[in-house]
């Protein structure tokens, strides 16, 4: 059952892609101020078929923590794909800190441009850094709320790698609070494998952090994802 209920989900995502992809010509010619409308959408349909198809709910705990009305950036570990698509539903002005290499991609790439991604080469050394501030700066004058992963690759559940300093520097260029979030996302949704194994996903929200040095920084995230992770139990 899981083998079918996965291949129908993987046919979905194939189909709901090449169909929305398709919709979003016009848009992208002539109406570029609803890409990021467009894009949510376009999340939660697939987001949906997943709910649908393979059994998987999604459990956020904290969300009340976050600011909506104001940008700030959240720190994310990463196990799943599901991850990338999970924020363009839960705050109203998502931008990713993504690789650059997805803009390439059919029908998705053109759309992601246009929603103001934060598009890195993560190949190019100090000029992806400062790219990755200019990017931030102008993400914060808009209002967004940014999600990076600093880990800076998916990993799998209880994985770990030492994390990146790009959000230490987006952080003190922009003097914006860091929530760092957990998930066990890679146990519904396994970063590779074709199954997708039905439950519930849970995303716990941590208490924001704030200025420190780069190593004090990250500590305070790696701790604030540790004590969180007692939260991603269901109770009962």
């Amino acid at each position: 059952m899981i083998v079918f209920r996965s291949a129908l989900f993987r046919a979905y995502l194939v189909v709901a892609t090449i169909l929305l992809g398709l919709v979003s010509l016009p848009l992208r010619a002539f109406a570029r101020g609803y890409a990021l409308q467009y894009a949510r959408f376009w999340s939660a349909v697939l987001l949906t078929g997943m709910r649908g198809l393979c059994g998987i709910r999604t459990r956020v705990v904290g969300l009340e923590k976050l600011p909506m009305d104001r940008p700030f950036i959240i720190a994310s570990q990463h196990q799943s794909a599901f991850d990338t698509l999970v924020w363009m539903t839960l705050v109203p002005r998502p931008a990713y800190v993504m690789k650059h290499e997805l803009l390439r991609v059919p029908f998705m790439g053109p759309m992601l441009k246009l929603t103001g991604m934060i598009a890195i080469e993560r190949t190019a050394g100090s000029k992806a850094m400062r790219t990755l501030l200019r990017e931030t700066g102008r993400a914060a004058d808009e209002g967004r709320q940014m999600i990076i992963f600093p880990e800076g690759s998916r990993l799998a559940p209880c994985e770990t790698a030492p994390l990146k300093p790009g959000i230490v520097a987006m952080a003190r260029h922009t003097g914006l609070p860091v929530y760092p979030v957990i998930t066990d996302s890679g146990w519904c949704w396994p970063n590779k494998g074709f199954l997708k194994r039905p439950g519930v996903i849970s995303i716990v929200v941590c208490d924001p952090v704030t200025g420190g040095n780069r190593s004090t920084m990250l500590q305070a995230i790696e701790t604030s994802w540790r004590k969180a992770e007692p939260l991603l139990k269901i109770e009962g």
